[in-house]
C-alpha cells in the first residue's frame, strides 16, 4: 500500500489516504479526503499544495506521488479565491 500524508492548514498532525500503485490523481486524493472528513464537494472545494515545494495542484489529472506530503485548504465551491468582505460606510 501506498500513502499520501495531508494536513488541513489550521491542523497540527497530518492524516493519511493509503492507495495502490505509485501515483494518485488529484481527484481522486480530493474524494477521499471529503469521504474521511464527512464533507460535501457541493460546499466547497480542496486546494491541495505540496508541503515541500509549495506547488499548488489545480490539474485534475495531476499525479501526486506516493510518500507525498500535502497542505489542504477549503475554498468556496466555485473555485474562486476565498475574500474577505467589508463594507464601506
Amino acid at each position: 500500500m501506498s500513502c499520501v500524508h495531508y494536513k488541513f492548514s489550521s491542523k497540527l498532525n497530518y492524516d493519511t489516504v493509503t492507495f495502490n500503485g505509485f501515483h494518485i490523481c488529484l481527484r481522486d486524493l480530493k474524494r477521499q479526503i471529503f469521504g474521511r472528513e464527512k464533507l460535501k464537494p457541493a460546499n466547497c472545494d480542496l486546494q491541495i499544495t505540496n508541503a515541500q515545494t509549495k506547488e499548488e495542484y489545480t490539474d485534475e489529472n495531476a499525479l501526486i506521488p506516493k510518500n507525498s506530503s500535502v497542505i489542504v485548504r477549503r475554498i468556496p465551491a466555485g473555485g474562486g479565491k476565498a475574500t474577505s468582505k467589508r463594507h464601506v460606510l
